[in-house]
């Protein structure tokens, strides 16, 4: 089901069929450096994380992570879209892409689609997004999307430090 178009995107809802995509996207390096190592190795791992996360979240919540694909071949190359964790007290927006992808112009184009349909469809007043402080490319986007840096958290149980950045929609 299509969330979205940009100029050079579909962004869709993910299903089981895309399976071997996800296993790929998070066994990148910068998914295993920036994100964590999810511990996938097959598909059928794949196939129960998205039923125990992102399809989870359609059903129970109505959004989540949607995948990415290129107009020009249908190539899947990242995800975006929104999570809500029971650590934060808002939604938590987040994206990730395939490393030949970085670095293209994707990640705000994707962006700025999410945050819209964030706002119209799901009526979401304000946004919250958290990265390592590492990670220099996500925090110069979540800047560039109009995301401001509000303090430093440590959400999840492996006591990592964490940057919590938020974003007014309602404005």
């Amino acid at each position: 089901m299509i969330i979205a178009e940009t100029k050079r995107l579909v962004i869709s809802k993910i299903s089981l069929e895309d399976a071997p995509f996800f296993l790929k996207l998070v066994n990148t390096p910068n998914w295993i450096k920036y994100i964590g190592d999810r511990n996938l190795k097959t598909i059928k791992d794949a196939e129960d994380y998205l039923t125990n996360g992102i399809l989870k979240s359609y059903k129970e919540l109505g959004f989540g992570f949607y995948k990415l694909q290129t107009k020009l071949n249908n190539e899947s190359i990242g995800i975006c879209g929104l999570v809500k964790r029971e650590q934060l007290d808002e939604v938590d927006f987040g994206f990730a892409f395939l490393p030949e992808f970085e670095g293209k112009g994707f990640g705000f184009e994707a962006s700025t689609a999410i945050l819209k349909v964030a706002k119209e469809l799901f009526n979401i007043k304000k946004l919250l997004a958290i990265t390592l402080p590492i990670n220099s490319n996500s925090i110069k986007l979540l800047e560039k999307l109009g995301f401001t840096y509000e303090k430093r958290i440590k959400p999840f149980e492996d006591d990592e430090e964490l940057l919590l950045f938020a974003k007014q929609l309602d404005i």
